[in-house]
């Protein structure tokens, strides 16, 4: 009985295949929209945590005021000194490495070409703290660093942007009033955690920032390696001490600095993207509701078509559950037709649009399958109400219907 039911609601399908195309597009639109939203939503999750990994595993950062981003108030607080750095290396003995940093705005120039950019200053583990990588060159050394000398390690948009396609290693380019060699190109990092340009940075030794750029033998920013096997937040809580003790914070007052620990950021960034996606999901879900509601009206009015094909059935013999089987079988057969396009649908849109932006494609087979048995359930729902109409038409009143 089931396989005759199947039979005859691939039958009517086939009699009506643009109506019935129609009828599954809001299913198709529905289940796309949600694969699509959450596709996008983990993939730009996995992002925002290789950004962060990136910066460095067990890495704190510790910055001047209480705040990041917009409305930072680091300007009302002072900068850190060399002695925090010594002092920080010395009497915390979980940190493995401080690598002091300050940083500028400044334009550069080559030639006839000149970029602003982002200058950092800083010393040589800076390169390993944040796991930069060299694509030519080398980077500037201890020696070059300790005497504050005019060498510089470039990133690919500043490459890009003064020298083209041609190799920088080893030439000359003017940063603000002074000329520096370029000893090396990093390996492009693409965007960075808080959406900024990773790789359009110059890299100098902090003596030479501090002197011919900066004025000033200030450090704006700290960051902290912890050594492996350290607890993260017992290294956070010793550096709040000893900084506290060094500014000179009284107990009851307000820390004037900041410590970030980059998985902590992460964790944060990453949830607002998966509450995000999670509400944009909602959202398209809507759809589904829409195109269950779009099968339900078609159905109805196909029961009306078949009126007279329904009253014959159950003259010679037909039982009602028979009937409500075939309307049924219909109704999750379009639906589940919707759904599997939906599917193959939100995985090409979602892989063009992943490519598009720059972020991960990761394969969801769990959402897929939820979305699939979604779209069936929806048949079934909205399928039930006309299937059982059909079933208790009268067959005499049905065989008169014109």
């Amino acid at each position: 009985m089931l396989w005759n039911s199947l039979l005859l609601a691939v039958r009517a399908i086939r009699r009506n295949v643009l109506r019935s195309f129609l009828t599954i597009l809001g299913v198709v639109i529905g289940v796309a929209s949600v694969i699509v939203m959450v596709t996008l939503g983990d993939g730009a999750t996995q992002s925002v945590k290789d950004q962060m990994q990136s910066l460095g595993a067990n890495l704190l950062t510790v910055r001047p005021g209480m705040r990041m981003g917009p409305g930072r108030d680091e300007a009302l607080a002072p900068n850190f000194k060399q002695a925090d750095v010594d002092a920080l290396a010395e009497q915390v003995g979980s940190v493995k490495a401080v690598v002091p940093n300050a940083s500028s705005m400044a334009t550069v120039v080559y030639q006839a070409k000149n970029w602003q950019t982002t200058v950092q200053g800083s010393t040589a583990a800076y390169f390993q703290t944040n796991n930069w990588r060299l694509a030519s060159g080398r980077f500037f050394s201890e020696t070059e660093e300790r005497a504050g000398s005019a060498t510089c390690v470039i990133g690919s948009t500043v490459r890009r942007e003064l020298f083209g396609a041609e190799s920088p290693v080893g030439t000359e380019i003017r940063v603000k009033s002074f000329a520096c060699e370029v000893v090396g190109l990093l390996v492009s990092k693409g965007q960075g955690g808080f959406g900024q340009d990773a790789d359009d940075v110059i890299v100098i030794p902090l003596k030479t920032l501090q002197r011919r750029v900066r004025g000033n033998e200030d450090v704006t920013g700290l960051q902290v390696a912890v050594r492996e096997g350290a607890s993260v937040d017992v290294a956070i809580q010793q550096i709040k001490a000893l900084m506290r003790e060094r500014r000179k914070i009284t107990e009851g007052e307000d820390d004037n600095f900041t410590v970030f620990d980059t998985r902590q950021i992460a964790d944060t960034l990453s949830g607002m993207v998966r509450t995000l996606t999670m509400l944009l999901g909602a959202v398209a879900a809507i759809s589904l509701l829409v195109g269950g509601i779009g099968i339900m009206n078609i159905m109805l009015v196909s029961v009306t078509e078949r009126t007279r094909e329904i009253g014959i059935r159950l003259a010679i013999g037909a039982l009602e559950g028979e009937v409500l089987s075939q309307f049924l079988i219909e109704a999750v057969a379009l639906s589940s037709f919707g759904g599997l396009v939906g599917i193959v649908s939100a995985n090409l849109i979602a892989l063009g649009v992943t490519r598009l932006i720059d972020v991960p494609f990761l394969f969801n087979p769990g959402m897929n399958l939820i979305s699939f048995f979604f779209s069936a359930l929806i048949g079934v729902v909205f399928g039930y109400f006309p299937a059982r109409r059909a079933a208790q038409l009268d067959p005499i009143e049905a065989l008169r219907y014109e």
